[in-house]
């Protein structure tokens, strides 16, 4: 038993904090703001920081039970009302239950002197009633340009900032200051984001006319948070960020096994398709039938009960249902029954990130169990070759997470350079199939083949790809005299051999009735013999069975003869 004094460990205060509510941010902030402090949020005109401010308030009112405060400097109450009502934001309802107050501060330029005696006393008076009339917890203050503008004085002005985020921090509540972005600093005054705890950034960019939203975390005293920048996207549902870069290669596999709706294909992989919760790529020129592959794919999914969603950046909805009919694939059934879900859209409708984060909020409201990308190749539209692999390396790392299978479509193009890169992604996926062109005899046929399938099994043959109306087919490998061959060369040679068989057969019953006939002649012959040899031996016998009657009767002759002479004597 150990007398000695035991070691101990001091107990480490963590920094609480308040949880936003917002969809990706508090991953990335690792639990939300720093409570009880202030953070400033600064960007450019129009890049959500009013709107930023306004879900931290409504989620923490709703969701945490913390109510909060807004006030504007700007905008008047009602307008920010009207303004958040198409979020689903009802801020009259919540201002009526008590867990928001909105207030509205006029600050006019012409009212402020600047004297010595110039103070926020004011404000914090106001401020500090709405807190109290509530208990609220949170607090907005929008924005901090608007209660300066009038002061050119710094030393004032610098006393004053100093002294309202002190005063904030006395009354315990998490708040949030907005700013405006300068052009040397972070802010207008250039001290706001160096007295504050923490310091986000938001940036709305626009590079080749394609406008990207970007979340960026300064500075967090207290905290570990991620320093990348981080795309965030607005729209109905209000802010949604996405923390791609921080997602790790630890997902679960499996071996279960989904068919990829064509039975040839499946044969291919071993007899039973692609892994689940896998990667794959299908990849060829213009026309082969990529679009028919996916959709195949999706189809087969639905019809087992999988909920599945095909984002396509080339066909409407509608144009992919009516062309599938084509070869007997019904996806509007699908679409009718809750199990498909199109989301149609040109590249070009946002950059690569919104992208990226349009589907992985799609993909989590809707939970599928298979996501179709058809094709990859217009995104190099609004984004280089490497940015287009960087964006589906995070997208393939995101689905595999969530257990979800992914094709995607790409278009490759016919130098042999393009055929190892498609897009860069062909390294990435866990299976890939390639579709290509074979042009002989004066006609274009396609020929399908798995260029790699991980983990299985699978055929290294080329297959002639049939799309007909009954659906898609495989052909199984045609040799000729001069290699595979497929369309109407396999034909012509299926018809041909065909044409053998049946001389061969011909030739074949010609020679058996001739064996035949020859067969009846030998054996007449063999027959006649055999009569003409038992004739013989009928003849031999019948004189050698007289020879040996002459011969007994003799003998009994001889001995009667013997006998009377001895009589006599």
């Amino acid at each position: 038993m150990n007398t000695g004094p035991s070691e101990s460990k001091p107990t480490l205060t963590l920094l609480p904090k308040s949880p936003t509510g917002i969809r990706g941010l508090d991953q990335v902030t690792n639990g939300g703001l720093p409570a009880g402090r202030p953070t400033l949020i600064c960007g450019a005109a129009g890049s959500g920081k009013t709107l930023f401010s306004m879900e931290f308030l409504v989620h923490g009112a709703k969701t945490y039970n913390e109510p909060g405060v807004f006030v504007a400097f700007e905008e008047k109450t009602d307008e920010l009302t009207v303004n958040v009502a198409s979020l689903g934001f009802d801020l009259k309802k919540l201002q009526e239950e008590k867990l928001i107050k909105l207030d509205h501060v006029h600050v006019e330029r012409s009212e402020i002197e600047e004297t010595g005696e110039y103070n926020l006393d004011g404000l914090f008076i106001r401020l500090g009633y709405a807190i109290d009339s509530i208990g609220a917890k949170r607090v907005v203050l929008d924005t901090i340009e608007s209660l300066f503008s009038g002061l050119t004085n710094q030393a004032i002005l610098r006393a004053e900032i100093r002294r309202l985020f002190e005063w904030l921090k006395e009354k315990k509540v998490t708040t949030i200051i907005t700013g405006e972005k300068g052009d040397a600093s972070l802010t207008r005054q250039g001290l706001e984001e160096y007295v504050s705890d923490c310091v986000i950034l938001l940036d709305h960019r626009v590079e080749n006319k394609i406008s990207t939203r970007i979340l960026r975390v300064i500075k967090y005293r207290g905290s570990v948070h991620g320093t990348n920048e981080y795309p965030f996207l607005i729209d109905q549902e209000g802010i949604s960020v996405l923390p791609v870069t921080s997602l790790l290669l630890n997902h679960e596999v499996s071996s279960e096994r989904v068919s990829s709706g064509i039975p040839g294909l499946d044969k291919m992989l071993g007899g039973e398709g692609f892994f689940h919760a896998s990667s794959i790529l299908v990849s060829g020129t213009a026309g082969t039938g990529k679009t028919s592959i996916a959709g195949s794919f999706v189809n087969e999914s639905c019809k087992n009960g999988k909920k599945s969603i095909y984002f396509a950046f080339e066909e409407s909805p509608m144009q992919i249902i009516r062309n599938m009919k084509s070869i007997n694939v019904d996806l509007q059934e699908h679409i009718d029954n809750g199990l498909l879900l199109f989301n149609a859209t040109r590249p070009t409708l946002s950059g690569l990130e919104m992208h990226l984060l349009s589907i992985t909020k799609l993909v989590d409201k809707f939970k599928p169990e298979v996501v179709v990308l058809d094709p990859i190749s217009n995104l190099v539209t609004v984004g280089s070759t490497s940015e287009v692999k960087s964006l589906l390396t995070r997208l393939i790392d995101f689905l595999q997470s969530r257990q979800i299978t992914v094709m995607f479509t790409a278009l490759a193009l016919n130098d042999n350079k393009a055929e190892q890169m498609d897009e860069g992604v062909s390294s990435l996926v866990d299976a890939w199939i390639l579709v290509r062109d074979i042009e002989s005899n004066g006609e274009r046929n396609r020929g399908l083949y798995v260029m790699k399938s991980r983990g299985m099994k699978h055929s290294n043959q080329v297959r002639e790809f049939v799309i007909a109306d009954d659906g898609l087919k495989l052909v199984e490998v045609f040799l000729g005299p001069e290699g595979v061959l497929t369309g109407s060369a396999r034909i012509t040679q299926q018809l041909m051999e065909k044409t053998s068989v049946a001389l061969r057969d011909h030739a074949v019953t010609r020679k058996d009735r001739e064996i035949e006939r020859k067969r009846s002649v030998l054996e007449a012959r063999i027959a006649s013999l055999q009569d003409e040899f038992e004739s013989i031996q009928e003849e031999l016998n019948k004189t050698y069975v007289e020879d040996e009657l002459k011969k007994s009767i003799m003998e009994e002759n001889r001995k009667e003869l013997t006998r009377k002479r001895d009589d006599l004597q």
